[in-house]
């Protein structure tokens, strides 16, 4: 967070007073939605293209560019077109890791069927404890969660012990997100450093998006990455912010339009999710 000197009439500094005693905001919450209104800037907002429900069904055509999801946030997850691989999105760049293990930048028009991303402004920079799994991991971030009710992004850097990740492999045209995970690649790396690209979301969201922990790695020299399976590393850099606007775009493609998905789809996700 940066901090801001300035001089305004004392009739707006009364105005400002007033709104926060009105709505028990701080001063900086109330200065920053006002500025961000102003200037058109969306603050603490996740945006997401299609949903998991989708990508659970087989609908993993190209639905947006990596550009227009630039466009949207400099910080976040998915995949690309046809499931050909894992995607992260760090410092403003799209990364897609294959299912070769190979990993490279996005180009503009790539393509993506599903992807969530967010202007990264962590309100938290912390260090996490020791970590010793995936189940650690997620400990140690869930004491920067002060509600189940809203999203979070989680930003994670410093050297790895170990990491197993995974990528996708394109599976045949509509194969359900579940049995393509079958044919998933695994990877594990030792002793490097990395970043873990993770965003948290509520029960709630399973409708459309994929509850609890998801985080994505990517190494500091850009070689290795994938969805993360688990992970072994000292304390890290923790940074949070907490995400309480949320955007969804729905797809318009034929495949999306007729698709059935009225089924709860919780199961075959979580499936997804893990080790094969």
């Amino acid at each position: 967070m940066a901090n801001l000197d300035t001089t305004i009439p004392r009739s707006l500094m009364a105005a400002l007073n007033a709104e926060v005693e009105r709505t028990k905001r701080t001063t900086s919450a109330v200065i920053t939605a006002a500025l961000s209104q102003y200037l058109g800037i969306t603050l603490h907002t996740l945006f997401q293209v299609s949903t998991s429900g989708a990508l659970v069904a087989g609908v993993y055509e190209r639905e947006v560019s990596v550009r227009s999801i630039l466009e949207h946030g400099d910080f976040g997850l998915g995949t690309f077109a046809h499931l050909d691989g894992e995607m992260v999105v760090l410092d403003g760049h799209a990364f897609q890791i294959k299912g070769t293990g190979k990993v490279s930048e996005a180009g503009p028009d790539a393509g993506a069927p599903f992807a969530v991303v967010t202007r990264f402004d962590p309100e938290i920079d912390a260090q996490s404890d020791p970590i010793g799994s995936s189940a650690e991991l997620e400990k140690s971030c869930d004491q920067y969660r002060n509600s189940g009710n809203i999203f979070y992004a989680f930003r994670l850097d410093g050297h790895f012990t170990r990491v197993r990740t995974r990528a996708v492999n394109p599976p045949a045209p509509h194969t359900r997100l579940a049995d393509a995970a079958r044919a998933q690649s695994e990877f594990t790396f030792e002793g490097l450093a990395g970043t873990l690209v993770g965003l948290w979301s509520p029960g709630f969201s399973s409708a459309f998006s994929i509850p609890g922990y998801h985080f994505h790695f990517l190494s500091e020299d850009r070689k290795h990455g994938g969805h993360l399976l688990d992970v072994v590393a000292g304390p890290l850099r923790l940074r949070v912010e907490a995400l309480t606007d949320f955007h969804l775009a729905l797809p318009e493609s034929e495949a999306f339009l007729k698709a059935d998905l009225s089924k709860s789809t919780t199961e075959e996700l979580a499936y997804a999710e893990h080790s094969h």
